[in-house]
């Protein structure tokens, strides 16, 4: 996931969904502000609403899209806040957007190794590089594996390589050096330990013993992932082991998950990402 979505012919055909049709509804301009302050983009497209004249939600957002692209760190936060104002409105999904606009834009989106949904969700088209990819790649393959149910063994696989790539996010991302040969047992150790998550850094209070068994209990479904997924999953034939349902491997990948999510949403709550 190495290059970003966005492009000169994804800003000219993102920027046609808002042309102006009195009959259909689109995100307002205080809300198309609001998506460009928060990234930084206040100043290419201003809209005053005092004015008497002020560039239309086509031209604003073809604008921001094209600074976008000469500044593209934040171009898949940028493009992900646009669709979920869209998304929010039903635009995808009530008919409101043409079906040639909508091919041209997903046929501009795949140019750059990307698939918009008919449902308006942004996705990486094919296997997601977790080593380059940062946060957002994270994020994605969590969301694939929330939805996978076609492929236990091929979830399992990529539940254990997610688990790593996790660990081994939380630790560039709060400077902790790590080697390249650590295992998949110390990434975790080290993680869990610099975020406050071992068992024994549980708080003292009335719930402190159900805490630590609670933590206990999600180091332990991160290790057992990695253990089957050693033996049984990805590259091992992609067969489920003697004994592991569909239903108990389905199960195995959301937890592994769950135990993702807690990590990164500590991660953020102590970078100040969160409240």
């Amino acid at each position: 996931m190495s290059r970003p979505p966005i492009s000169a012919d994804i800003a000219v055909r993102f920027a046609q969904i808002y042309k102006y049709d009195p009959a259909v509804e689109r995100p307002t301009h205080r809300q198309l502000t609001a998506v460009f302050n928060r990234y930084g983009f206040d100043d290419v497209a201003p809209y005053d609403p005092s004015a008497e004249s002020n560039p239309n939600k086509e031209i604003r957002v073809r604008r921001v899209l094209e600074a976008v692209r000469r500044q593209p760190r934040h171009a898949r936060d940028v493009v992900d806040a646009l669709l979920v104002d869209l998304r929010a409105l039903d635009c995808f999904t009530n008919g409101s957007i043409g079906a040639d606009v909508m091919t041209r834009l997903q046929t501009a989106f795949k140019a750059e190794g990307f698939e918009l949904t008919e449902i308006g969700e942004l996705r990486t088209a094919g296997p997601i590089d977790l080593s380059t990819g940062g946060r957002a790649a994270l994020d994605e393959q969590l969301a694939r594996l929330l939805k996978a149910d076609d492929d236990p063994a091929l979830a399992l696989g990529a539940a254990k390589d997610l688990l790593e790539a996790v660990a081994k996010f939380v630790l560039d991302e709060i400077g902790w050096p790590y080697d390249s040969k650590d295992d998949f047992s110390k990434l975790w150790h080290f993680a869990r330990e610099r975020l406050g998550l071992l068992p024994q850094q549980a708080a003292s209070g009335p719930a402190q013993k159900q805490v630590q068994q609670i933590l206990q209990s999600a180091w332990a479904i991160a290790s057992k992932v990695s253990e089957i997924r050693n033996a049984h999953g990805t590259g091992h034939g992609r067969t489920l082991p003697t004994g592991v349902t569909s239903e108990i491997a389905e199960m195995v990948v959301r937890e592994a998950c769950s135990v993702a999510e807690l990590v990164l949403t500590t991660l953020d709550r102590q970078l100040g990402r969160r409240p």
